[in-house]
């Protein structure tokens, strides 16, 4: 009985929905991310840096 309640206060599965949690933060970021960078407004910004910086 000892060894039961022993495993069953482990956390070993924490590490895989931490790492879940993780994963679906980064991924919603970069999907924000690549939806600022890609609007209009951005994209012209960077292009006028870009233009700039190879006159």
């Amino acid at each position: 009985m000892r060894k039961l309640l022993v495993r069953l206060r482990g956390d070993a599965g924490m590490n895989t929905a931490e790492y879940a949690v993780g994963t679906l933060a980064a991924v919603a970021f970069a999907g924000i991310l690549l939806k600022v960078l890609t609007s209009g407004n951005v994209q012209s910004a960077l292009t006028a840096v870009i233009d700039r910086a190879l006159k």
